[in-house]
């Protein structure tokens, strides 16, 4: 088997927004059932599926002749997935340049429920409603792998997108159990403190995510991703999960000698 083949692809959407404190995030709790990053603070997301590759989808995609047919459909994934674990939706109303309204979303709630039950694809939900995707509001913010050690490895490619004004963000209660809008780095403090659980990845992009003052700024920056695969440095009787220099979140060195 491939290197390819042993990767799963998904994506994730970093939605950020200006706060009073700062530039502010949209982090769910992942369900303490799910198989990975059970109980974690992580941003909304998950993997590509089948139905998001479909080459028509491109026809309710403006703006989308530069993203190969893989791009798009990541693009695609993270767009649904935000809508599906919190309620939040990246697209518009056909021919419109505005986000759909809080009005519009709340009449389009019985397709989360058709997501999150497998009744459901993009192309339907554009199609009967009338919808087209704002692919093109996402930045390319960082792109993971899993380490080699993992049992079930991702390909996982990180997007940012400013919040649609009026759309409050709510977990879905099956896959995630618990929602908050916060600054990265309260959600930092909080990992430190012990009372939230953040997972080695979802660190490293807070951090980087910190280092912005608002959300023009993170969105100018997005760009010129370095693809990171965590490794294992083995010192003495310890072992630190480290990432390569010139990936842009400095030199990371996390104990995992009792366990990742």
């Amino acid at each position: 088997m491939s290197e390819a083949e042993n990767f799963i692809a998904a994506a994730t959407v970093m939605i950020v927004r200006d706060g009073v404190a700062g530039l502010e995030v949209f982090m769910v709790v992942r369900h303490h059932q799910i198989d990975f990053a059970s109980g974690a603070l992580v941003f909304p997301g998950g993997k590509v599926d089948a139905a998001d590759y479909d080459a028509t989808l491109r026809n309710f995609c403006p703006n989308s002749d530069g993203f190969s047919d893989t791009e798009l459909a990541l693009r695609i994934a993270s767009i649904r997935e935000s809508f599906e674990e919190c309620g939040i939706l990246m697209a518009r109303e056909k021919g419109q340049s505005d986000f759909v309204s809080a009005q519009r979303l709340a009449q389009l709630e019985n397709w989360r429920t058709r997501f999150n039950n497998r009744d459901a694809t993009m192309l339907a939900f554009a199609e009967e409603e009338g919808l087209e995707f704002a692919v093109d509001a996402l930045g390319h913010f960082a792109h993971w792998k899993t380490p080699d050690m993992m049992k079930k490895r991702f390909d996982t490619y990180f997007y940012l997108v400013r919040a649609p004004q009026d759309h409050i963000g709510l977990h879905d209660g099956s896959e995630s159990v618990d929602s908050v809008w916060l600054t990265p780095q309260q959600a930092m403090d909080d990992a430190d403190a012990g009372t939230r659980t953040v997972i080695f990845p979802t660190r490293m992009n807070l951090q980087k995510l910190a280092e912005r003052n608002d959300v023009a700024e993170a969105i100018a920056k997005c760009g010129d991703v370095v693809t990171v695969q965590p490794f294992i440095e083995v010192d003495g009787d310890k072992k630190y999960l480290r990432i390569q220099a010139n990936a842009g979140y400095g030199d990371p060195r996390e104990d995992i000698t009792g366990g990742m």
